[in-house]
């Protein structure tokens, strides 16, 4: 295999193994997104959130999120460099004035298509059985909005 080709095949590989990471565990998935985020409700988000579930979201977000997201949230993880589009900066005001905590929780679990954006944001089904670690995960996007 010339260099050229092995160099195309290990960056293949790279982003195959980003985008796996972000999905976490795959639990059953059927019933495609649009049904889970008909299932998911279309009012704000309401879990209560414990310090348990606060520091179980901190290490996803450092494991799954910020390869792509940054350990910042500003979108510029090393899994996003070859991702189009690009990967959601969240310290974003004008994004974070647009999405509801809803919208945020459900794509965090079923991924970007369950709310009309990027597939590349695949879903963590192992999360919908842990709304509480899923509302720690909005706090951390939302506290990412009021940094500067």
């Amino acid at each position: 295999m010339n260099d050229a080709r092995r160099a195309l095949a290990v960056g293949a590989l790279f982003v195959l193994g980003v985008l796996a990471a972000c999905g976490g565990e795959q639990g059953d998935a059927s019933g495609g997104s649009q049904a889970a985020a008909e299932s998911a409700g279309s009012g704000e988000a309401s879990a209560q959130v414990t310090a348990d579930a606060r520091q179980e979201a901190q290490q996803i977000f450092s494991t799954r999120c910020a390869v792509c997201h940054g350990a910042e949230g500003r979108g510029d993880g090393p899994g996003g460099t070859a991702l189009v589009p690009k990967p959601r900066n969240y310290h974003d005001t004008a994004w974070q004035d647009s999405v509801t905590d809803q919208e945020i929780e459900t794509a965090i679990v079923y991924g970007g298509t369950a709310v009309g954006r990027s597939p590349a944001m695949v879903g963590n089904p192992d999360l919908g059985s842990k709304p509480a670690v899923v509302a720690a995960l909005r706090e951390i996007i939302r506290n990412f909005g009021k940094q500067k």
